[in-house]
């Protein structure tokens, strides 16, 4: 009888245990938190071809809502160092003046995600993927200190990149994004309308380019009794 009773402790032990284990990897989230760090790049006046022939590094903080397994809402806050040098390009500006300049751009935004594949753990009924490549866009603003002056500007982020889902709470990733800047001046006042050509978004050739890793943390959990919520 003292047998049975032990047996019968550890079935409904195991049976507790597997259950556990079965609503922690069927846990979803509302909201994921994270950083990335990685080089940073410009295009623009003073270098029109290699993105990256001057790097440097870049950082950046994240809040996502997580709408669904699909779609993420994204504040995204980078910080990065540029550089650039007309001496080494082969096109001359008037005068023949090379120009150098460096600049430390800090750009806020929000975003818009797009997982090819529904993401997550778990969940089998969802045919969810613990890894999948996304698209974003967004719109947001930067401001950029070159040589003790302070110039604002819109911006369109449009990025490219990979998440992987490492466990049920805590995603790795890792993102190239383009931001395009909606002004004229991240490389400096005198780089602006070299040509006596006015500036316009079209002809703007200001551009900031990031490459990231990035690690994050999902809290807030959502509903699990509710099948009609993601």
């Amino acid at each position: 009888m003292t047998s049975m009773k032990r047996l019968l402790t550890i079935i409904a032990t195991a049976i507790l245990a597997f259950s556990t284990t079965v609503k922690a990897q069927d846990e979803a989230y509302k909201f994921d938190v994270g950083g990335a760090l990685g080089i940073g790049g410009y295009l623009g006046e003073a270098n029109q071809s290699n993105i990256y022939a001057h790097p440097s590094y870049s950082a950046q903080a994240f809040f996502r809502y997580l709408i669904n397994t699909r779609w993420v809402l994204k504040t995204n806050v980078l910080t990065t160092h540029i550089s650039g040098n007309t001496a080494d390009m082969e096109n001359v500006y008037p005068e023949f003046q090379p120009y150098e300049f460096s600049s430390q751009v800090f750009d806020l935004s929000a975003r818009i995600e797009y997982n090819f594949f529904p993401y997550g753990i778990g969940e089998k009924y969802k045919k969810l993927h613990r890894f999948t490549p996304y698209l974003s866009l967004g719109v947001g603003a930067n401001i950029a200190v070159v040589d003790g002056h302070d110039y604002f500007a819109g911006s369109i982020p449009m990025g490219v990149g990979l998440k992987f889902k490492l466990k049920p709470r805590i995603n790795l990733g890792c993102e190239f994004t383009m931001v395009k800047c909606i002004g004229d001046h991240i490389d400096g006042k005198d780089l602006k309308d070299l040509y006596l050509i006015k500036s316009s978004f079209a002809k703007n050739t200001d551009w900031i380019s990031t490459f990231g890793v990035s690690i994050s943390f999902e809290f807030g959990e959502r509903c699990t009794s509710c099948f009609y919520v993601d």
